[in-house]
């Protein structure tokens, strides 16, 4: 997390990480988004700005998914509504201070915001950060997420971080006629790093249906 007090400092500005899966709105609030590319099935959010802009932001990703849970139970049987959750990618260097001693203040921020605060025991692959995950309601992660931006400017992170970057998801190889390929779309990419020996392996067929 990257923080600068402007002139005065009455103003914060600062970069938040999230760990999403699948597609991701850009919310704009005098925020900046970024959203790393690829063909990952989980993406990180990169969201920068001053600390009214990020709130807001935050407060419209937790409202557009209750609103995504509350449209799956429309026509579900499940009566229990889920609640909302999101994950911050936090440099572990950082996680001794949101956790506190004995837990302590991981525990103050769980009993004052009503929101459920997990921290991972172990860090994201390849990388010096770990993952925060944040559930309750839009408004109970909204003041979760203010307390931890207020440990994280108290406590900044020591040493170099190594951040965190989803892998792709590995297409499948298919072999056919002694040549490899990989399904991108609806065409099949000819494989250049498989060697000939795997050409003994199980033929998959694949068919498109236009």
């Amino acid at each position: 997390m990257d923080t600068k007090v402007t002139e005065g400092g009455l103003n914060v500005t600062l970069t938040i990480r999230l760990l999403m899966h699948g597609k991701v709105k850009r919310f704009m609030f005098g925020a900046r988004i970024n959203i790393s590319e690829g063909s990952c099935p989980e993406r990180i959010v990169t969201i920068t700005g001053p600390t009214d802009a990020i709130f807001k932001a935050f407060s419209m990703i937790a409202l557009k998914f209750e609103e995504d849970i509350n449209a799956s139970m429309t026509n579900s049987t499940v009566t229990s509504k889920p609640p909302v959750t999101l994950r911050l990618v936090v440099p572990a260097s950082q996680c001794g201070s949101l956790i506190g001693k004995g837990g302590s203040k991981i525990k103050e921020i769980r009993e004052s915001t009503g929101a459920q605060v997990q921290v991972a025991g172990d860090m994201l692959p390849n990388s010096t950060e770990r993952a925060v995950t944040i559930s309750g309601t839009p408004d109970a992660i909204i003041q979760c997420v203010k307390q931890i931006c207020v440990v994280m400017l108290e406590s900044p992170p020591k040493g170099a971080t190594i951040p965190y970057r989803p892998k792709p998801a590995s297409a499948p190889i298919i072999f056919a006629g002694g040549q490899a390929f990989t399904i991108q779309g609806q065409y099949a990419i000819p494989h250049p790093d498989v060697s000939p020996a795997h050409e003994q392996m199980p033929v998959i067929l694949v068919f498109f249906c236009m």
